[in-house]
Formats: C-alpha cells, structure tokens, sequence
C-alpha cells in the first residue's frame, strides 16, 4: 500500500481530545505482514500523546512505545521499531511494528486483560491504532502465579514491576550483556541475590574471575580463592592434564600426550581405589601421586635404549616437578591432596546441602594464568558430569553462572582446542537435559563461541557501545524483540532489555538499587578525588611488594 493509499486509510480525520487520550484513536493499519508490518499515525496526534501525564501513553508514539489494535474481542499489542515521515503527507508518520501478544477485552470497561504471547488473529488494515496505557502495561506485565523474581521496574513507569520468571530462565539457560560501566556487574548480583531469596537451599556455582563478587556474597554465599579451595589436582581428566603438563605441539606433542596417558593410566591404578575397579580409564578421578606418576615416566625412559628418545620423558618430568615445587600451585598441586576428597569437595562447592547459602564464588583472581582456563574446565566439567551421573537419584540442578564468559568460550579458531570452551559449549548445548543451567555475563558478546549466546532461552542485554556487539546481540534476539534493540546503544546505565524465555513478552527494565552490602567490588577509581590524597605511599609500595613477591601469601 502506499503512502498516498495511506491517507485514505482512516474513516475520518484523527482528533485526539484533551480529556482522554488513550480512548482516542491515533492512527490505522497500513500493512500487514508476518514479521514485521506498518501503521500511519497522525502527527497532531502523536503531539498530543508526548503532552500526556501518563509516561507510558507520552512514550507510545516513539520507538520502542507500544500500542494497540483491536480485533475481534481482542486486544493485539505491538512494539514500534521505526517511525519516518510519509513521502505524501507531512501530517502522517509511517511505523513499523512488532506484534508482541494478545490479550482479552474485558466487557463492562472495554479494557485488556488476560495477556498472553503471541497472536492468533491478526488485523485487517485500516483498524484503528491507540496508544497502550498505563493499565494496559499492569495487565502485560502482572506477574502470574510461577516462580518468579522482581528485579526493577517497566520503563517507563516508576509503579510496574518487572518479573523474571526463574524456572524459564534458568532451564534454558540466560546472557547477561553489557559494555563496561553500565552496572553489569551490580545488576548480576541483584539477580542472583534475588534468585538465593527465593531459593535459600538452591545450588550456583560462580567463576569469577576478577575477585569482585566476594564482597557482594560475603553474608549470603561461600567464598573460595586460592587459599580455601582446595581442589585436587587428580580430578582433572587425561585432556585437562595434558593442557597442564604438555608445552610442545604438533607431532611432539602427540607423542608426549602418549607417554603421559599410559603413565597416568598407570599412577591411577596403584592406589587402592584404582585398583578396585576393574576396567579404570584414564579419564576417572581417582587419587594417585605425582611422585608415582614421575616415577612411572622415569621407568618409562629407562627402557629406552637410544638417548635421543627421551626428550619426551625428560620434558614431562620437568615440567611436573616445577609444577610441584611452585608455590602458585599450591592450592592444586599441593601433596596434601592427595586423600580422596571427592565427596568432601562436590559438598563444599556445589552447595550440597546450601545451609542457607546456596552460592559458591570461585575467586580465581590469583590462580597463575597458566593455568585459570583448566580450573575453570575441572570445575565446568564437574557441574556436568555430577548431573550426568547422578541420574536416577533426587535431582539437585546447578546453575553455573561465568564472569567474564568471553574468555572461556571465546569465537577464535583456536576455541575448539580449549577444554573449558568445549565443556561450556557443551553445557550451553546439552546441560538442560541434565539439570545444569549456564549463565553467561560478559562485555564482548561478539567475540563469544558462535552458537553459545543463541542457546540462551533469556537475554539480558545492557548497553552495548560497540556496532559489531550490537549486531551480534540482534542476531541472537527473537524477531519481535527488534524494535526493542534499536534502543539498545541509548540506555542508561543500570537500565536493559529483557527479552525470551523468562519474560512474558520484550521488556525494558530499570533495575533496582541494591544495598551497599550487596554490591560487588567494581567500582571505577574517582581520579578527581584519589589523585587529591597524598602520604604513607612508602608504606603503600612496601606492604605491596611484600604481596607481590609472596604472590598472595
């Protein structure tokens, strides 16, 4: 239809009466179509709308505002992606819209209610358009009777609740996204400090790797970093090790990755668990000692009868004795570890059972570098392979939920050779089946494992600065969420969209503030302020080398 079609859409010319906007007609059908269709708005009207008290009847006209047709007994409600000037008639604007649900009219008042997602019915052109109310919005967004979380309000109103439905979300996993300094880290903890309220006996596990979290949990979690975790270096199967103990590649590497699985194959097999099971593999977790593990590659090498061929040997020797002997290591590789700690350990990091604090933050801030991706692959890998193999008992599902997910998971070409990026692309692809739910937060959804971010059910989506982000989090949003993410680069900080499973339809939230107490340690440094105090740096630099050569001790 065009333009000029468009004029003659409406029966007689718009007015919009200053007494009641919202009962006034602003507009009509001009396209329908299956993922995106139009409307024409008059301009007068729209003028009127942005003079209204009510917020949400002020914003219906402008990108990202809502209104509403009326089919049949129904009320269908859609979400404005675009708004241009007709070619023909510069009293008319042009919309594209989303359509986001339905729902339906109540006889005596003529109003909505009963809203659900999607549409059955839709409009014919030439049906009036009205601006969505703030009545309307309550309807929409009222909360059922399913588990659920209030997190913020609805923008643009300052009395709506916004709710995240917790089974929805968590079965099909969530992203939380956002470009440094919009509050990603402070709106994480609000969620998952809502999510413990509701569950004090649940089960999360975090990975965090910049030590912020601690301070946000303190009274309501436990909190393990190299000097509690105590994680035993024996529950890392055969690829984790080789990521640890190996340093060569190609050809090389093939070969020392052989010495190693027949050595640890063996090393396994001395203990007394190892020798109770009768076809033990390499991958099992079963305590064993590094001492017999290098001893097994010393005897290994002695059978060899030329000199060259012990390179192999000598270097995985090597580089498990410097492993053990550095202290950086110590709260892996220590030889009190050896014990069958198993049990103790899943009790302790998984939560099980929560006594009231059922999250787990992994600060893995001073774990050697070297190393951080492996501890994060054993930890993944063990959510996953306990739901695995706890079926058939009570189930305890886990959330997992990544700090900083772009480094585990990252898109390069080299991300397939990385344990822990297999393992969460493998949670991310399989783990509901098994009762694991991954959260994914990070700054640079772009440079996310390709597939990850669309196996998220839920995408919470702050401001993204970056255009190539943008793109990535549009590819990944459900159609009638568009409109939506054309807004995406304007939101304020601590504001974001919500859109997917855990939600009933798109929705833009204001999160709450949170307590003081409850905020992660992320602050940005106030330079104006701090750069104004002056005295004691020689105690400072002092107590900080001390820190630096101890490495944390």
């Amino acid at each position: 239809m065009t333009d000029m079609a468009a004029s003659r859409a409406f029966d007689q010319p718009i007015a919009v009466s200053s007494g009641d906007v919202e009962s006034s007609g602003i507009g009509a059908v001009l396209e329908i179509a299956g993922s995106s269709s139009q409307i024409v708005l008059d301009a007068a009207a729209l003028e009127r709308l942005a003079q209204s008290t009510d917020p949400v009847i002020a914003s219906a006209g402008q990108v990202g505002g809502q209104v509403k047709v009326k089919v049949g007994g129904s009320w269908l409600i859609a979400n404005i992606r675009s708004l241009r000037l007709s070619d023909t008639h510069r009293e008319e604007v042009i919309a594209s819209i989303d359509f986001l649900g339905e729902g339906d009219e109540e006889r005596l008042t003529g109003k909505l209610y009963k809203f659900r997602r999607g549409v059955t019915r839709y409009p014919t052109p030439g049906a009036n358009v009205y601006p969505v109310s703030t009545a309307d919005l309550k309807q929409i967004y009222a909360a059922d009777d399913r588990a659920h979380i209030e997190i913020g309000h609805v923008y643009p109103t300052k009395d709506i609740r916004a709710a995240l439905y917790v089974d929805a979300m968590l079965g099909k996993h969530f992203a939380l996204l956002g470009s440094t300094g919009t509050g990603k880290s402070t709106s994480a903890a609000l969620i998952l400090h809502r999510i413990c309220e509701l569950a004090p006996q649940g089960h999360i596990v975090m990975v965090d790797p910049h030590g912020e979290y601690a301070a946000a949990f303190k009274n309501t979690g436990a909190i393990y970093d190299v000097g509690n975790l105590a994680m035993p270096y024996w529950l890392m199967n055969f690829e984790e090790h080789c990521e640890v103990f190996l340093t060569t590649s190609g050809a090389e590497r093939q070969i020392d990755a052989d010495i190693l699985a027949k050595c640890l194959l063996a090393a396994r097999g001395k203990g007394r668990l190892g020798q109770e099971i009768t076809k033990l593999t390499v991958d099992a977790p079963i305590p064993y000692l590094l001492s017999d593990l290098t001893n097994l590659i010393q005897l290994e090498m002695g059978k060899m009868d030329r000199a060259g061929d012990t390179a192999p040997y000598l270097r995985l020797k090597t580089k498990i004795d410097e492993i053990k002997a550095d202290p950086r290591y110590g709260f892996m590789f220590s030889g009190m570890l050896v014990a069958d700690t198993m049990s103790t350990f899943i009790q302790r990091i998984f939560r099980l059972p929560g006594e009231g604090k059922p999250i787990s933050i992994i600060d893995v801030s001073g774990v050697p570098s070297e190393i951080t991706a492996v501890v994060v692959a054993v930890l993944s890998r063990m959510v996953f392979d306990f739901a695995i193999w706890s079926r058939g008992e009570p189930q305890r599902p886990i959330l997992l939920v990544c700090e900083e997910a772009h480094r585990y998971i990252p898109s390069d070409i080299n991300s397939a050779g990385s344990s822990v990026g297999r393992i969460l692309s493998r949670i991310a692809k399989e783990g509901r089946k098994y009762g694991v739910s991954l959260g994914l937060i990070t700054q640079r959804p772009s440079d996310l494992a390709e597939g990850v971010l669309s196996q998220c059910g839920t995408i919470i989506a702050m401001r993204l600065n970056n255009d190539r982000d943008q793109a990535f989090v549009r590819a990944a949003m459900p159609e009638g969420a568009r409109g939506f993410l054309d807004s995406i680069p304007a939101l304020r900080n601590r504001e974001c969209i919500i859109c997917g499973e855990g939600v009933a339809i798109p929705i833009r939230v204001a999160f709450d503030d949170l307590e003081e107490n409850k905020r992660p340690a992320s602050d940005d440094p106030i330079f104006s302020s701090l750069w104004r105090d002056e005295g004691g740096e020689d105690q400072i630099i002092a107590r900080t080398i001390k820190r630096w050569r101890a490495q944390g001790r």
